[in-house]
């Protein structure tokens, strides 16, 4: 079964990395900028690599090769902006105003946390965003019809 704090961990991998959830065993298979080069390699080839990178490969290739892999979404099916947005729009004033000037123009990621920090809320912004992170995760399981776990 499917463990939803999992999922949700593996929302939050870096852009780079390709994540996929195995719906018949529940494993998240991740694919990062370690393994995608040799993804192609042959046999010889891989001979070349670390144990630990080529046992990796190996079990990409298997996995990628499973009609049971469902890519996860990424960073822009997110919406993180979004996210962000609802978390200020929540907050009383000052805060309010500060929060949402912040998540306008260049580096808006960067100044939100700056912030969220700056304001004291950045524990309360971390436990919002946890939690739509979940409800996004439920949905995007549910949607699909892949059973899971709160646990």
């Amino acid at each position: 079964m499917v463990k939803l704090s999992e999922v949700v961990e593996a929302l939050e991998y870096p852009d780079e990395w390709e994540c996929y959830l195995d719906r018949r065993t529940g494993e998240i298979i991740t694919v990062s900028e370690n393994e995608r080069p040799h993804l192609e390699d042959d046999d010889l080839k891989l001979q070349t690599l670390p144990d630990w990178l080529r046992d990796s490969v190996r079990r990409v290739r298997r996995a990628l090769e499973s009609a049971d892999l469902v890519e996860l979404p990424g960073k822009f099916d997110i919406h993180e902006w979004t996210i962000m947005r609802r978390f200020s729009d929540a907050q009383e004033e000052p805060a309010r105003s500060e929060l949402l000037e912040a998540i306008h123009g260049s580096g808006a990621f960067r100044l939100f946390r700056r912030t969220t920090e700056r304001l004291g809320l950045r524990d309360a912004w971390f436990r919002f965003r946890d939690e739509a992170l979940k409800k996004f995760a439920r949905e995007w399981l549910e949607t699909r019809g892949i059973e899971f776990t709160e646990e």
